[in-house]
């Protein structure tokens, strides 16, 4: 195995140490509150294999993609999402180099994995309460393809990064030599990583991005590990670094970067919040509410905090993609009777136009336990209001908070009555 394989996999063994009750991610997995392992799942992924099963769909094996076109169509997810990831740390790595890297699509809740020359296509889809289930699909045609469900994923995918639960994770990594005395350095990252700390190991490509990222170099064989680029490349295009024929599009478009490392961390706080709630209900002592006082209060604070973009590093300049994934993003809506939705974009200063995450619409979120969706939804106000006058919510103004309360009292079901 390469050094810089086992970089996510180094991280995955050191993980386990700081995620409270789900520490033991193994045995937790399998309580009886959550039985991921054995429990059917709900997601996307499942509900697409059993509409196949049944005979309702059909799947095309198209040209050089396979049935890669379809699958993302089945699951509505759009082409424009796609980025392009030339870090060799995925299952896939055989195939993953510079001048193929390998292409990730996403909507809210599922994420679609393609190499070139690969014999699969990965799928990871957010079951509203089991959290992230890894499936393969086999690219060689056949009459009803099988989606196959992955356990190996595991290894990498239940860390520390992710809160010791089934989650996703995004790195950024640093180049390095062929020097076999050095190894892989690298971190995870979402919206709280500043923006020159992001990307090693992606193509970024966009009409306009900050001029330092880690981006859209070389992170194999280079002269010299840990090299920093004073200034990253500039692509308008992946057709400027490499043959992107095979491709479904030519683009690994930098705001759709930027909403993948604010969602995927939310994903993963909604699993383990949600986790948290279920495991302390079942293994509650009358009379002790002890674990349920302590860790889920703490855990929906999290959530709250990251919803509310409260600790977003700033963009250091303005960001324009290259492709139509903004639009498509933010078509998605929904809007309130003056147009504006919790999707709509920013992209001069912040990710979002009204900074409350548009992840309060999922699935998961609904399938929170009604004692921690109540208490997001309490932290949520008395940040909301003002009643919490603490420094870090400050970055919210006053015409960011009524704007976000307005836009859910008309487009958020379920919202409580003291909302209003």
């Amino acid at each position: 195995m390469r050094r810089s394989a086992q970089l996510a996999i180094v991280g995955a063994a050191a993980a386990l140490g700081s995620a409270g009750m789900l520490a033991q991610a193994g045995p937790f997995r399998d309580h009886a509150a959550i039985q991921y392992s054995t429990r059917v799942p709900q997601d996307a992924v499942a509900r697409l294999s059993q509409r196949i099963d049944q005979g309702e769909l059909q799947l095309a094996d198209e040209g050089p993609q396979g049935y890669l076109r379809s699958v993302l169509a089945a699951l509505d997810i759009t082409p424009s999402s796609q980025t392009l990831v030339f870090s060799e740390n995925s299952l896939q790595r055989d195939h993953i180099r510079q001048a193929t890297p390998r292409a990730l699509y996403f909507n809210d809740s599922v994420a679609v994995g393609w190499a070139k020359g690969a014999d699969t296509i990965e799928m990871a889809a957010h079951d509203p309460t089991q959290g992230v289930v890894f499936y393969s699909i086999p690219q060689k045609p056949q009459p009803k393809p099988r989606f196959v469900r992955r356990s190996d994923c595991l290894l990498c995918h239940v860390t520390q990064q992710t809160g010791g639960v089934p989650g996703w994770s995004m790195m950024s990594v640093l180049p390095l030599s062929d020097d076999k005395n050095e190894y892989a350095q690298g971190w995870g990252m979402d919206h709280r990583t500043p923006i020159e700390d992001r990307w090693g190991g992606w193509y970024v490509t966009g009409s306009q991005v900050p001029t330092r990222h880690l981006g859209n170099v070389p992170v194999y064989h280079v002269p010299r590990s840990y090299v920093r680029a004073e200034v990253a490349p500039t692509l308008k295009s992946g057709a400027e670094a490499f043959d992107t024929t095979a491709y479904l599009t030519p683009h690994s478009d930098a705001v759709a970067l930027l909403v993948l490392n604010h969602q995927w961390h939310l994903i993963n706080l909604l699993t383990r919040l949600g986790w948290e709630a279920r495991i302390a209900a079942r293994d509650a002592v009358p009379g002790n509410s002890a674990a349920m006082s302590n860790r889920v209060p703490e855990l929906a604070r999290e959530l709250v905090d990251y919803m509310l973009l409260v600790d977003e590093a700033p963009l250091p300049s303005p960001v324009r993609g290259s492709s139509t994934f903004a639009q498509d993003f933010a078509a998605k809506g929904p809007r309130d009777s003056r147009g504006r939705s919790l999707r709509d974009l920013d992209l001069t200063r912040r990710l979002l136009r009204f900074p409350c995450s548009y992840m309060i619409y999922t699935d998961a979120f609904d399938a929170l336990p009604p004692t921690a969706r109540n208490m997001v939804y309490e932290r949520m106000w008395e940040i909301l209001s003002g009643k919490d006058t603490d420094k870090v919510y400050q970055r919210l103004s006053v015409a960011d908070r009524r704007a976000i309360v307005e836009i859910l009292r008309e487009t958020k079901k379920g919202l409580p009555a003291y909302f209003f």
